[in-house]
């Protein structure tokens, strides 16, 4: 299927609204640096109303403020979402070390009342051995965590967690406060229309990403009407997960930078299953067609034959080089391994030679040929290299 394209950010974002109309899932995949948490920011401003109240205070004339307020539809985890939470590490003292909330975000409404702890600790129990405290004065953290010290068991208080584990108590405080907002009892976080999650599962290993997008499918599918849903992710692992989760209730995109400067470009794999190094060949069987050939496509090609070669047993990727002869064999290594090493940048992209263009092609169309993959995926292959 041809990829659709748009022009920017804000057209992608409200692409992405008038898909959640009929469906209650959009999965997109890409790689990082693509723009997905700038995706995110600007599917979440699209949200934005202007809204006016008259205020309580009165001007010189005694005639009521009218102030204007910005109100928002989205609930949002990504980036910046964890710039909410932050260190305090008691440098004068190094003992209380409390992890520090903004106050003036609305994440963190009804923090007080909705008693957050007693949400958010079943949550925190799948996937960690530590506990924690709300001080809702202080709008500050602490942790804690049972540990054996010559046969005996204490608690250990006021220790700063590690970085994975920082991140899980942030993933689980924000999927409580979505059970809050998929609860229509709760004026707090009423407002929520939309939920927008990006890349949720930075430091974590594959075991709890497998377990992360198990429980979020499980999650989101409890309620027939509610949430609409975006998730966006560079982890294929957790992507795949989702997908098979979720199934037929979501769009499912591996999102690209378009052909122009600035542009994206969405190409649907709803109607297959999706794996990364699928979707990069894809990617690299198109540039070689059309001759967009940059220097970083050599990473690329080398990261799928790694992929390769682990999925089918071989000691390393360079037995999936498939020159036939010994000659050829060893002079693709060592093209592919200089390439490949290179300082190319995938943001600052360089074309490459015409002759570097001629070997990428050939190491490409071996590499497909000498491989069972479906030729549905290479169209025009063969017409290409009766033209080369």
């Amino acid at each position: 299927m041809q990829p659709t394209s748009f022009p920017g950010l804000p057209e992608l974002a409200q692409q992405l609204r008038t898909e959640l109309e009929t469906k209650k899932f959009v999965l997109l995949y890409a790689y990082n640096g693509t723009g997905k948490t700038r995706l995110s920011v600007a599917f979440k401003d699209l949200g934005k109303q202007m809204i006016q109240r008259a205020s309580t205070v009165a001007d010189s004339v005694d005639a009521p403020l009218t102030i204007t307020e910005t109100a928002g539809d989205t609930l949002y985890f990504n980036a910046f979402t964890e710039d909410l939470f932050h260190w305090d590490n008691d440098l004068q003292n190094d003992r209380a070390r409390v992890l520090k909330l903004n106050r003036e975000s609305r994440f963190f409404a009804g923090l007080d009342e909705l008693e957050m702890d007693n949400r958010i600790r079943p949550l925190l129990n799948r996937y960690a051995d530590f506990d924690f405290r709300i001080d809702t004065a202080e709008w500050e953290v602490s942790f804690s965590r049972e540990v054996e010290i010559d046969g005996a068991r204490r608690v250990e208080e006021d220790i700063k967690v590690s970085r994975g584990e920082e991140n899980i108590f942030i993933w689980c405080f924000f999927l409580a406060i979505v059970q809050l907002a998929m609860d229509p009892e709760i004026e707090a976080y009423r407002w929520v229309k939309y939920v927008y999650i990006d890349d949720p599962i930075s430091s974590l290993d594959e075991n709890n990403a497998i377990a992360v997008a198990h429980h979020l499918a499980q999650l989101l599918m409890t309620s027939n009407k509610w949430p609409r849903v975006v998730v966006s992710t560079h982890h294929t692992l957790f992507f795949n997960v989702l997908c098979n989760e979720i199934k037929g209730k979501a769009h499912r995109y591996f999102l690209k930078g378009g052909a122009a400067p600035g542009s994206y470009a969405l190409v649907d794999t709803s109607a297959k299953p999706f794996l990364h190094h699928l979707a990069s060949l894809v990617e690299l069987h198109e540039a070689q067609l059309s001759g967009a050939l940059y220097t970083h496509h050599f990473n690329v090609m080398r990261r799928v034959m790694e992929q390769t070669a682990n999925f089918l047993g071989m000691d390393d990727w360079k037995a999936c080089i498939a020159a036939t002869q010994a000659a050829d064999q060893a002079l693709q290594k060592r093209f592919i391994d200089l390439m490949s090493h290179g300082d190319y940048s995938l943001y600052e992209p360089r074309e490459m030679m015409e002759e570097n263009k001629g070997h990428f092609r050939t190491v490409f169309r071996q590499f497909i040929a000498a491989h069972p993959f479906n030729p549905a995926l290479f169209p025009n292959t063969a017409d290409a290299e009766a033209n080369a």
